[in-house]
Order: structure tokens, then C-alpha cells, then sequence
């Protein structure tokens, strides 16, 4: 029966460490804000329109400021509840894909080529997948 000896750190296990460090708060971070965007676009969505009746018999085509990032981003900054909602969940939606993204860099930093490779073609997937939206 032989018993392991431990192990000394080595530098590559500060860089996990911290790497895993930076994607943990950024994975907190993005889920906390997204939900904060939700709530106050909740907030002034039920503020202004909260009376109104919906009319389930119409479903009229989004609106313009609704088609792309740039028209929800500008809507939102106008402080409209309806995009401030959106918008959280495009936060929460890019959550995930900033993750992807932060691995990439500490792999590389880590000069681990394997996982270079496999966070890589991951995040050209993504990038592609989103590129390809109308």
C-alpha cells in the first residue's frame, strides 16, 4: 500500500485558482445584474402600464427599437421598463459566453494548448451562432 505525498503548489495552481476566481465573479456578477435589470424594468413596466388590459386576440409584430441590440440598449438608457427587462436578459443570455471567452484568456495565459483549442473553437461557435441572428 503506498500512501501519495503531497504535493507542492505550483505556480500553475495560483493561475487555476485565480482563474477560476475571475469566472466565479463574473458568473455572480452577470446573473446579479441581469436579475437587477429584470427587477427594475419589472418595477417601471408595472409603474406605467400596470392598469392596462392585455388584448390576447392581436399579437402585433415587435417594434423597431426591439429588432436589434442597439435599438434595446438606446431604449433602455431612455429609462423605458419594457427594454431594461430585455436587456437583463440579454445580460443573462451573455453570461455563459463571457465565461467562454474569460477561459479562453486564462488558458492561454496558462499556455494550456488543449484547452486553448477546445475554449477556442467553443467560442467561435458562439461567436458564430450569434452573428448569424437577423
Amino acid at each position: 500500500m503506498t500512501h501519495d505525498q503531497p504535493r507542492s503548489p505550483s505556480p500553475d495552481d495560483a493561475g487555476d485558482e485565480r482563474m477560476a476566481g475571475v469566472i466565479s465573479f463574473a458568473l455572480r456578477a452577470g446573473v446579479l445584474l441581469s436579475a437587477a435589470l429584470v427587477l427594475l424594468g419589472a418595477i417601471l413596466y408595472l409603474a406605467r402600464h400596470g392598469g392596462s388590459l392585455p388584448l390576447y386576440h392581436t399579437f402585433p409584430a415587435e417594434s423597431r427599437p426591439f429588432r436589434g441590440l442597439g435599438g434595446v440598449l438606446s431604449s433602455a438608457l431612455a429609462g423605458r421598463g419594457r427594454s431594461i427587462i430585455l436587456l437583463g436578459l440579454l445580460v443573462l443570455i451573455a453570461t455563459p459566453a463571457i465565461r467562454v471567452l474569460l477561459s479562453f484568456v486564462g488558458f492561454v495565459a496558462l499556455r494550456d494548448r488543449v484547452y486553448v483549442l477546445v475554449s477556442g473553437i467553443v467560442l467561435i461557435i458562439l461567436a458564430a451562432s450569434l452573428l448569424s441572428l437577423p
